[in-house]
Formats: C-alpha cells, sequence, structure tokens
C-alpha cells in the first residue's frame, strides 16, 4: 500500500498520551493503512509531545488562552492550520482538554473523534468513573464517539467494557477503564483507515 493511501491522522491531546501510544503500536504491529501526521497540545510539557517525538512525528504546542476548557480563538486557528498543513483526514481528541470551537468543527465536520471514560449516555461528567462506582454499577467502559455540531457527545462509534470489581477504588478502575480505552481507540482507528466512513 503507497503512502498516498494512508489515513492521515492530526491528534490534540493535554495528557500523559497512552492511547496514542497504542496506536502507534497498533499502526507499527498491525500495519494499519494509517500514520500519525502531527501531534498537537495545549500543554506545552505534556507527555503526548514526548510520545509523538519519540515516534519521530511532528509535534506542536499551542497556547490555548486564558479561559477554561475552549480555546482562544486565534489559538484555534492556529491548530486548524497545523492539521490542515498535514492534510489530515481524521483528528482525534486524546484526553484534550478544551471543547472545539466553531473553527475546528467547520474544517473537519464529522472527522473529529474523543473518547469517554464511561458507557454513554450513562455517566456524561468528567469523572464518570467515580460515578459508575457511587452508582453500584456492575460494569463501566468507555465509548468512543464523534464531536458533535456543538462540540460535544455526537454519534457513538463504538463502545468496550471494563468490569467493576469488588473493592475497587476510583484509581484502580480508573486504570482499568484507560486499559480498555488503549484497546478501543486502535480498533476504531482501524476501521476508520479501511472503510473511510466519514459522511457526517
Amino acid at each position: 500500500m503507497s503512502a498516498g493511501d494512508k489515513l492521515r491522522i492530526g491528534v490534540l491531546g493535554s495528557g500523559a498520551g497512552t492511547n496514542l501510544d497504542a496506536i502507534f503500536r497498533a499502526i507499527h504491529d498491525r500495519m494499519l493503512p494509517a500514520e500519525i501526521k502531527v501531534v498537537v497540545s495545549d500543554v506545552r510539557d505534556a507527555g503526548i509531545l514526548h510520545v509523538g517525538r519519540a515516534h519521530r512525528v511532528q509535534t506542536k504546542y499551542v497556547y490555548p488562552g486564558e479561559a477554561e476548557g475552549v480555546l482562544d480563538p486565534a489559538s484555534e486557528h492556529n491548530i486548524v492550520n497545523a492539521l490542515q498543513h498535514q492534510h489530515a483526514d481524521l483528528v482525534l481528541l486524546l484526553n484534550f482538554q478544551r471543547v472545539p470551537g466553531a473553527d475546528l468543527l467547520g474544517a473537519f465536520p464529522g472527522r473529529i473523534l474523543d473518547v469517554h471514560p464511561s458507557l454513554l449516555p450513562r455517566h456524561p461528567g468528567p469523572r464518570a468513573w467515580e460515578d459508575a462506582l457511587a452508582a453500584g454499577d456492575a460494569a463501566a467502559g468507555c465509548t468512543v464517539y464523534r464531536v458533535g455540531s456543538d462540540g460535544g457527545f455526537g454519534e457513538i462509534v463504538a463502545q468496550a467494557e471494563a468490569d467493576i470489581l469488588p473493592g475497587d477504588t476510583p484509581e484502580v478502575l480508573r486504570d482499568r477503564i484507560r486499559e480498555a480505552e488503549n484497546l478501543l481507540f486502535p480498533a476504531v482507528v482501524e476501521f476508520f483507515a479501511r472503510e473511510r466512513p466519514f459522511a457526517g
């Protein structure tokens, strides 16, 4: 398969980059028709940037602005330019702590994926694993979804369960959910790389 046939992926993240590392491993191990083109973070020394550099991928820090949870319009425009410069087909939000705005959503309609640590629509809050424990659920999990037109939850793409075991603490359950994410997100990338389901 030629390089031109590969799905070009741009990544936005704020954290350690465990999901990104899992995706890199899946691409290398399974020879997926996909490549990570650029990794962008709103955190100057985020682990996800180190993961990108370790795999010799272009990385970029973008100052997000002063408002919490959103991007300054100029900063968002900068991110869109970085993604478009690499001709990204698909954008992955990997623990990205900013809500995409109109500029980013308009540039990649239906082509931005995010992951949430619950089996949506259950427990949509930011600490869903704690909510699952408090509710006495038998299982928790994670959901990969298309980011909606308002920057929130859109179409559910795939889900994976994570057992809740007796004696689980929030930290232990969060780690188990993260393990499920590390399996689910590469599988979703493989589906998108092979099927290219980009229609809205």
